[in-house]
């Protein structure tokens, strides 16, 4: 056969070849009891703001860090919140010792002085009655005026008064403090006590600690920013749980079930697979994502799927494409049976 002759043959096989390997990349070589979907590793983020308004003193991570769950990202300045907490100290440590005080009643040595008081004022009254009586039988005999007699029982009089006082007093004291006092003074001391958990609260919320796991994405405010609960400080990828949110038709859809057992493969790393399982399953469709590239017409109504990653891995960024394989021949999942650990 003439070289010319081979050369439109050849280039048919050439064509061949192509179609076949687009056609076989197209169909993703998938079997019959297997299942595709395509997504991404699910990105969410947490915007982290103070929950007060001062000045930042620092910020302790930098973009791209990863933090732990309570781990400090940064301070503001302290100083007047230290200050509030001071005052509402020194606040309730006062209140409780008036507390402290109604509540023990009086002092032995009071009620010592009190009853002393009382002997005193019975003596007085004793002294001005023999008085008052000895001046009216000599105003009764004409020795002194009626003057002199009314005088001293207006002393007798007053010396009464004065015992009543002092037996009243003395009554008081025995009996305590009143309980609406002291009920009044508790009130008062549970209102200080609340200042000062509210002044300790702000003075902790001027420390911003991570919520969970995860890798610091945006650094937004930098030291001598004013901050506000309005106004983000840093946002936060979340890394963990891991998932792929991926989509699947509705023609599929009653082929997989929450609870079966995946595989979850990338681009980034062809050769390399995830165990997974099936942790939701969206109740409403909606339109494919534009990102998510898939057999069917991009219009086509889907239906969201959370393959959930058993274990943390690196190399599996937030964003990134990936595909969820499940094998459809698999038995149902068992009641609360743990799928990784029984997995492929």
């Amino acid at each position: 056969m003439k070289p010319r002759a081979i050369l439109p043959l050849l280039a048919i096989i050439v064509a061949f070849a192509v179609a076949a390997a687009w056609w076989y990349q197209r169909n993703d070589n998938v079997p019959a009891n297997t299942l595709q979907l395509h997504g991404n590793v699910d990105i969410r983020q947490v915007e982290l703001a103070f929950n007060g308004a001062e000045r930042i003193a620092q910020v302790l991570v930098r973009e791209g860090d990863r933090v732990r769950k309570d781990q400090l990202l940064a301070v503001l300045d302290t100083e007047r919140l230290k200050s509030g907490v001071a005052q509402a100290e020194a606040q309730v440590a006062a209140q409780r010792q008036v507390v402290a005080r109604l509540v023990a009643g009086s002092r032995p040595q009071e009620i010592r002085k009190a009853q002393a008081d009382v002997q005193a004022a019975r003596v007085d009254l004793r002294n001005a009655r023999a008085t008052h009586e000895r001046d009216q039988e000599l105003a009764a005999r004409r020795f002194i005026s009626q003057q002199q007699a009314d005088n001293s029982r207006a002393a007798a009089d007053a010396a009464q008064a004065r015992f009543n006082a002092a037996q009243e007093g003395l009554r008081l004291l025995e009996a305590g403090s009143r309980k609406e006092d002291i009920a009044a003074a508790r009130a008062t001391l549970a209102a200080y006590e609340a200042a000062l958990a509210l002044a300790q609260r702000n003075l902790a919320d001027a420390s911003l600690r991570a919520p969970v796991d995860g890798v610091v994405e945006n650094r937004i405010l930098e030291p001598g920013d004013m901050a506000s609960p309005q106004k983000a400080v840093l946002t936060l990828a979340l890394t963990d749980p891991l998932w792929v949110r991926a989509y699947v038709s509705e023609v599929d859809l009653g082929k997989i079930r929450t609870g079966a057992r995946a595989e979850i493969t990338t681009d980034s790393f062809p050769g390399k697979r995830y165990r997974g399982w099936i942790g939701f399953i969206s109740p409403t469709a909606e339109f494919t994502p534009k990102s998510v590239e898939t057999r069917e017409v991009r219009t086509a109504l889907v239906y969201q799927v959370r393959a959930f990653v058993c274990a943390h891995s690196d190399e599996l960024r937030l964003g990134m494409p990936a595909t969820v394989t499940v094998q459809l021949d698999q038995p149902p999942p068992a009641a609360n049976a743990d799928p990784c650990r029984n997995g492929p």
